[in-house]
């Protein structure tokens, strides 16, 4: 009799079993917004996640480049979304400060207008030439500089993104003026600087690492506090006399407001397909590595950076 007792109380109790698990979160495919081009750093470690954490929630992970606006036509988009989580997105930094910081721009969003789950990875900045460049070192481009003023041009992807903003500063520290060409991407930047139309390179390590590697192009520094190890023996700005340690830090986020319950389960799925060998394998393969920041130290770290931006553009 006691076991026909457990045994019906158990069969009551199975559609409930079913129902939590169907209603667990997430329960279907989940957009990844890229605010930029297919191609470029933010894409290709878009992807990534995106392969990787189909595998941990069984359900399709869509990344959708929505372009334009510095950036600001997919951060908006994120911050517009449903807060049911199901769209998520990367937030670029120091890029995405220009927008709303910035008067003559006046967007009405800020970081208080997400969810800031965590930092994925932060790819240092770079200056790199063509193989066939006069100039070897960052000094031999400063030197140039300062004899013929904006004679010297290098590429950036927007203006307040973290190439322009790399090369503002390096103005700052330098008293030189260099001639800063906007482009879309890196692909079309690399293009110029190796058809010889523009003479330094701009860009982000997972950017460059393959060809400069490969010798196509020439690395004069890398904006890191020391070697970075996808360039072996590349020098710092540091090490070359420039106090100039400058990345873009890309990472995760939702709309503002989103559920508790809608946060625990994203940050889970997240935490666990970033904590994979699987994932780590895969950045490494693209010259990436993860720095993850979570919770009120990642929102801190960008209220922190948020104030050091304020202050070297006056906005």
């Amino acid at each position: 009799m006691i076991n026909k007792i457990k045994l019906f109380f158990a069969i009551i109790a199975l559609p409930f079993l079913f129902s939590f698990n169907a209603n667990a979160f997430p329960d279907k495919g989940v957009t990844l917004i890229v605010a930029y081009g297919a191609g470029g750093g933010t894409d290709r470690t878009a992807r990534i996640l995106a392969k990787d954490l189909e595998t941990t929630i069984g359900h399709p992970v869509t990344v959708k480049n929505v372009t334009g606006g510095g950036g600001w036509n997919g951060w908006g988009t994120i911050a517009a979304s449903k807060t049911d989580g199901y769209t998520i997105g990367y937030i670029n930094v120091p890029n995405m400060f220009k927008g709303y910081l910035d008067s003559s721009i006046g967007r009405p969003e800020n970081l208080d207008s997400f969810s800031l789950l965590m930092n994925h990875v932060t790819d240092y900045c770079v200056w790199a030439v063509r193989k066939d460049s006069p100039y070897n070192t960052v000094k031999d481009v400063i030197d140039a500089a300062k004899k013929d003023p904006g004679s010297i041009s290098i590429t950036a992807h927007g203006n307040g993104n973290d190439d322009h903003l790399a090369i503002l500063r390096m103005q700052d520290l330098t008293g030189t003026e260099f001639k800063v060409v906007m482009n879309k991407s890196t692909a079309d930047s690399k293009t110029q600087v190796l058809g010889g139309f523009v003479d330094v390179l701009g860009a982000n390590v997972s950017e460059v690492a393959a060809q400069v590697k490969s010798g196509e192009f020439r690395l004069l520094g890398v904006m890191s506090d020391k070697e970075n190890k996808f360039l072996p023996g590349g020098k710092t700005f540091k090490e070359q006399g420039y106090n100039q340690v400058w990345a873009v830090s890309r990472g995760i986020a939702a709309p503002a407001g989103l559920p508790n319950d809608v946060q625990k389960g994203l940050l889970a799925a997240l935490e666990k397909t970033l904590n994979s060998s699987a994932h780590a394998q895969a950045l490494e393969s693209s010259s990436l590595a993860p720095e993850i920041v979570k919770g009120s130290d990642y929102k801190k770290l960008l209220k922190n950076t948020e104030q050091d931006i304020k202050k070297l553009m006056g906005w």
